[in-house]
């Protein structure tokens, strides 16, 4: 973490630097071109029109969880002193390394280069739900590819392409960068995880508020627009958790076999979706579950695996061979989400996953029930102010909960976080994560774990092919909250006590 907040403070020095050393004198000047308005801070969207309207602040946060995220910079000098030895005076000049590409065109505004400024809103694919803590940057050279396969994602890494200048969004999915260079044709990258998407801009204007097209800034849904993860997903039989993926935008191309191009992979779970419906890969069946998690070389193909509710732990499908093969994918950097019953991967795994939580085996919960949300780290912080942005809460901090279970009474507050929970009529944990390796120092994890005991459709067919079960279109505030655990999943790697920085 500490190199990465190294590596955006340089970028930030070089993009000064640089502005005083060459700003263009074909770009805009600060007074010439100054605007009169100040920047769009007070972005908002409809969830369920995806209707944006803007309002103006003359203040500027960065707080993630507020209505702002802003970029920030450091203005440095550097002053070179030379003597000649017959002379009487001092010669004294403040000099600055040449600029490179984009660098050179930070217009210098008359002082504060920070009046050229970029705003937007980051969407899922499906273009109406805005994300937080996704990454906005510009790059100051090409991109490397994604790589393929499970990998260590931490926060301390770098970003590809060296950015000039960074930010995350907030939980409004609003991101604000400031010191943009200005002209036409500017990159900009808007990443979480491995989900990345690169984009031309066909303009910013120097020394003004500038705003990124909306349809820019969504996630990709599709390989043509950008880079998505590679996913494994085990349908069930309590739960079609493989709808909710086309629900968020995933375009149904992207659902193949293990041998095609596509990036989700679905697997038979026991009384799961089995087949693809007769126009998607022809109708081709599902691999059986037990070829993934007979095979850690099979997981390590993937970058995220989803296992949806099979109506019961079906311990007798899942060898003890098989539950070391995920707990050692989830220490390659492996990301999981596992729904109710799949449980026994943690529950009945190998030490010390079962130290994670403490698990019971109790009636359901009243339908529907109040559930809590934990607001008392950062990113449950956002998921409560999230969830309210997006129509998923009525009151800040609670969401409804329909057919919620109830297996897990507490969490190991030392392994393990509390993200939603309920206290009424019994104290019961409905969603938690863990970071794996477990036991080992945060700085030494790579993998991470969501356990749910909350069912996430709302609606849909079970076992029908795939996507023909799939019937519902809008998000139920449960789905909302999955949604977020989701792409908080992909992210890159940082304890749950501090806040997130861009990665």
């Amino acid at each position: 973490m500490a190199q990465r907040a190294e590596r955006i403070a340089f970028a930030c020095l070089a993009s000064t630097f640089l502005t005083v050393a060459c700003g263009d004198s074909s770009q805009s000047s600060g007074t010439d071109t100054a605007p009169t308005s100040t920047a769009p801070t007070g972005i908002t969207v409809d969830p369920t029109t995806g209707t944006s309207t803007g309002t103006t602040d003359t203040s500027t946060t960065d707080d993630t969880t507020g209505t702002t995220a802003t970029s920030t910079t450091v203005t440095p000098t550097s002053t070179t002193t030379t003597t000649d030895p017959s002379a009487t005076d001092t010669d004294t000049s403040t000099t600055a390394p040449p600029c490179i590409g984009l660098e050179c065109q930070i217009d210098p505004c008359d002082g504060n280069k920070d009046k050229t400024t970029l705003s937007g809103i980051v969407f899922a694919p499906e273009g109406t739900l805005p994300l937080y803590n996704i990454t906005v940057y510009v790059p100051s050279g090409p991109l490397d590819p994604v790589a393929e396969g499970v990998a260590c994602d931490t926060c301390g890494g770098a970003l590809p392409g060296d950015p000039i200048v960074a930010t995350l969004t907030n939980t409004k999915g609003e991101f604000t960068l400031t010191g943009v260079p200005a002209g036409q044709n500017i990159p900009l990258v808007v990443s979480v995880g491995k989900w990345r998407r690169e984009v031309v801009l066909p303009e910013v204007v120097a020394c003004a508020d500038n705003l990124a097209p909306y349809d820019l800034t969504r996630l990709p849904k599709n390989q043509s627009e950008g880079h998505i993860p590679k996913i494994a997903m085990v349908t069930g039989g309590a739960d079609p958790l493989e709808c909710l993926l086309r629900k968020i935008g995933i375009e149904d191309g992207e659902f193949t076999p293990e041998d095609g191009s596509g990036r989700v992979n679905l697997f038979e779970g026991e009384g799961g979706a089995d087949q693809y419906s007769n126009d998607l890969n022809g109708g081709a069946d599902f691999s059986g579950a037990s070829n993934l998690w007979g095979s850690l070389d099979t997981y390590k193909k993937y970058d995220m695996v989803l296992m949806a509710c099979e109506g019961g732990q079906n311990g007798g499908a899942k060898s003890n061979a098989m539950r070391q093969n995920l707990v050692d994918y989830a220490g390659l950097g492996g990301r999981i989400f596992l729904s109710h019953w799949h449980n026994i991967w943690i529950e009945d795994g190998p030490d010390p996953w079962p130290s994670t939580a403490d698990f019971v085996s109790e009636p359901d919960l009243p339908n529907p029930v109040t559930g809590k949300i934990d607001t008392s780290f950062p990113k449950g912080l956002a998921l409560a102010d999230w969830m309210l942005h997006v129509g998923g809460s009525e009151v800040h901090g609670e969401m409804e909960i329909k057919e919620a279970q109830y297996t897990v009474d507490s969490v190991n507050d030392m392994t393990s976080t509390r993200w939603v929970y309920t206290d009424s009529p019994e104290n019961t944990v409905q969603y938690f994560t863990f970071n794996a390796p477990v036991g080992v120092p945060a700085e030494q994890q790579c993998g991470r774990v969501v356990d749910s005991d909350i069912h996430v459709s709302s609606g849909d067919n079970i076992g029908e092919p795939f996507p023909t079960g799939c019937e519902t279109q809008g998000l139920s505030p449960q789905e909302k909250a999955l949604v977020f655990m989701f792409f908080e999943l992909s992210a890159c790697l940082i304890p749950d006590d501090e806040d997130p920085i861009p990665g």
